[in-house]
Parts: C-alpha cells; structure tokens; sequence
C-alpha cells in the first residue's frame, strides 16, 4: 500500500512525489504546488489584467501649459526642462492616439536626456509626471545593468519593471514611458573604442540600443536569472518613450572648451560665482554628450537634450517651504500629528539655505541638514505631552548643528 502512494505523480507535468514539497489530490488526479504557481500565473495574465488596462485618452483640457503648471505645484524652478517634459508627454498622447490617414504620417517618437547637477530635480520631475499620466510609468537606475552574461541585471529587465507596473498587459506596457536614472554612470572613460571589455559601461549602452530605436525585444517577466524555466514575452518598443537623466559630473569643463570659455587658470576664480559660470548648462549639446562618454549610436536615438539650472539660494528657499510636499511642511505635519504646532523662524530658513549652497549638495543638501536640527526634538517632543507648540529658532538650530556634525556633512559631500 505504501508502495502505491509512492509512485503517485503530478497529473500535469508528471513529477513524482518526491519530486516535490506537495502533492494535492483531487477526484481522479493530483497537483503539485510547482504546477499551482504556473496556474495562478496564467489566470493573473490571461482573466484579471484585462480589467485594469490602461485607456490611453487626454483631456482636451490639458495641454503642454497645463502640465506644466503641474509640474510647478512641486518641483521649483526648471522652467525649460519642465517644458520640454511637457511637451514630450503631450505629443506622447497624441502618438498613441494618431490614426494614419491617406497621407501616411507617423508621428515618430523623441527620446528625451535632462542634464544637470545632483540634487536639482531630475528624478523628481520624472515621479512628479509619474502621477499625473495614465500610461504605464517605471524608473529604473543605469548602474545595475551589465552586459548580458555577466554578474548584474541585464538591460532587457527594464521592461520587466514596466510589465509588472502595469500587470503583465503587453499592449498597455508597448505605450508607455520609462524613466533611465543615472545615465551618465555608463559612460566610457575615454572617446575612443574600448580596448578591453566594458561591461557595465559601453557594453550596456550598445544593449540600449535596441531599446531606444524600437524593435521587438523577448523580455523575461519576472527577470532574466532568478527564473531562467519562465516563459518569455515578446514586447515591441516602438512607442515607448524613454526619458533618461544623469548629472554627467565634469561636462561643465567639456562645453566651456567648446564655447571657448577658461574655467582653468588664473581667471577661474573670477567666473566662479558668476551667471556665466553657473549657466554653463544651457550650452550643452549632444556634442558633448559624446565626448563625456556616450557612444554615438546612443545620443542620436536621445534626439531632445535639456537641461536642469543649478539651484541658487532663491530657489532653495523655495524649495524648502513652497512646494505641496516641501520639508518644513513635512516635519509640521509629523509634529501635527502628535498634536504639536511646530513653526520655524526666518533666520533658520535662511540658514538652512546657505549651509545647503555650502555643501553643494542641491535640494538633497537640505534633508541632510534638516534632519541634523530636528533629531533630538523628534525624539524627545513625543514623550513630553505638556508640550503643545515648538519653535526652531536660530540659536537652535546653530547648537544642533554642532562643529562635529558639519564636519561629518562636509566629508559626506
């Protein structure tokens, strides 16, 4: 008898029970939990992604200037990168939505590269857009991408993000945008062709290739090297828009030799500080894209090269209190929630501000310096219940903010 219960196998893909961690009996056959997954996996795909496609329509109310009077609500400043992105996502709609007539014009995409220092917005503008579109949106980051058979993520799993954002609906993932962060981390050291292998930078730009002109890739649904049993899905990339951003650190020495400009030498420290040094950005061309590091192939499928301004001391107080999600409004509500009215004084702002614009950090200078204040009063404030309001004043916020503390900022950056 118990000889008979060992030979019982899977009634679909024949394993033997000790083959597997389970066997479920039905009225005339058994399953095994290996075969369950798969069916699952087939029913998400096949039933219950139907019911969330996405409708790739627009208001005919929203046009370029409205999304971009979105975009304001939270990110500051960037006027010309917020144009741009605007009006990409706008003929984005209109491509999805275009019904060739008797004269055969197909409105081709243009792939999008915002250049700019860290911490002035890039990511931020592409999560920001993130919610206001109804087309399947995914941000994924260049530098865990290899060429495909080494160690790291291969370049085909961007799409495997996107297929997941939008529950495995090929149709819906073929229209939609995707964000490439970190761009710039791929780029070759030098102009000239690699003598030895580069596989996490040149070799990942040629695998983009493919993806960015459009054509029909075979793409892993969960991954490519966790789950090499699954089954791949085939996904064309023709009117998927790529938008990709880097920091491209060091492209300011490259434009200023194209423009002819000496940031070297022993007029440098006249141009520091000045709108023409710090403007430096707005000149940038898919020329010197090319001798930062990207092969050509690359900068011609990114068409549309835009740029995000270095943040001054204006716009970082904006930063810091306009905005819908801005950082003092952030910590008021923490506090809020402990019933505690928390305020800060205009000498704190300011000095914020200007130990941001020391550290060179950008926007993400003032959380470091922020959290260096507010520690203590977080932590304390909550288990102190007679204390209904809180004030950070200047002197405050300069105790807190001790020597030993701007030293450990200062290395970080």
């Amino acid at each position: 008898m118990a000889r008979r219960r060992n030979n019982i196998n899977c009634t679909f893909c024949g394993k033997t029970k000790d083959e597997t961690l389970i066997l479920i009996a039905g009225l005339e056959g058994h399953i095994c939990e290996a075969c369950v997954e798969q069916a699952q996996q087939i029913i998400e795909e096949e039933l219950y992604h139907k019911e969330k496609n996405f409708k790739f329509s627009l208001s005919k109310m929203i046009k370029p200037l409205a999304i971009k009077e979105f975009l304001d609500q939270y990110v500051i400043g960037q006027d010309e990168a917020k144009k741009v992105l605007s009006v990409a996502v706008y003929n984005h709609y209109k491509r999805l939505n275009q019904t060739v007539g008797s004269d055969d014009v197909e409105i081709e995409k243009s792939n999008i590269l915002m250049v700019g220092n860290t911490g002035t917005g890039k990511t931020l503008l592409a999560r920001t857009i993130a919610r206001f579109l109804n087309v399947p949106f995914t941000i994924v980051d260049a530098t865990v991408f290899t060429e495909a058979g080494y160690v790291g993520e291969d370049v085909e799993s961007i799409l495997s993000r996107l297929l997941q954002v939008c529950n495995y609906d090929v149709e819906a993932a073929e229209k939609g945008i995707i964000y490439i962060d970190e761009i710039d981390k791929i780029a070759r050291k030098q102009d000239n062709p690699s003598i030895t292998r580069d596989v996490s930078g040149e070799g990942v730009q040629q695998s983009l290739l493919k993806l960015l002109e459009g054509s029909e890739v075979h793409v892993p649904p969960q991954g490519g090297r966790k789950h090499p049993e699954q089954k791949m899905v085939k996904i064309n990339t023709q009117n998927i828009l790529f938008l990709c951003g880097g920091a491209f650190a060091g492209i300011e020495k490259i434009i200023a030799r194209r423009v002819r400009t000496n940031t070297i030498g022993f007029n440098a420290e006249s141009l520091v500080g000045t709108s023409e040094a710090d403007s430096l950005l707005r000149y940038v061309s898919p020329q010197d894209i090319r001798a930062f590091g990207l092969i050509p192939e690359l900068v011609g499928r990114v068409p549309a090269v835009s740029y995000l301004e270095p943040l001054d001391k204006k716009a970082l107080k904006a930063i810091l209190t306009q905005p819908k999600n801005a950082l003092i409004k952030q910590y008021k509500k923490l506090f809020e929630m402990e019933d505690i009215k928390l305020e800060f004084s205009e000498e704190v702002i300011d000095f914020i501000v200007e130990q941001a614009l020391d550290f060179k950090l950008g926007a993400r200078g003032l959380r470091s310096i922020c959290e260096a204040i507010m520690t203590d009063a977080m932590f304390e404030l909550p288990s102190q219940p007679d204390v209904k309001e809180f004030t950070i004043t200047l002197e405050y916020a300069q105790q807190h903010i001790s020597k030993d503390k701007m030293k450990t900022l200062r290395v970080a950056s």
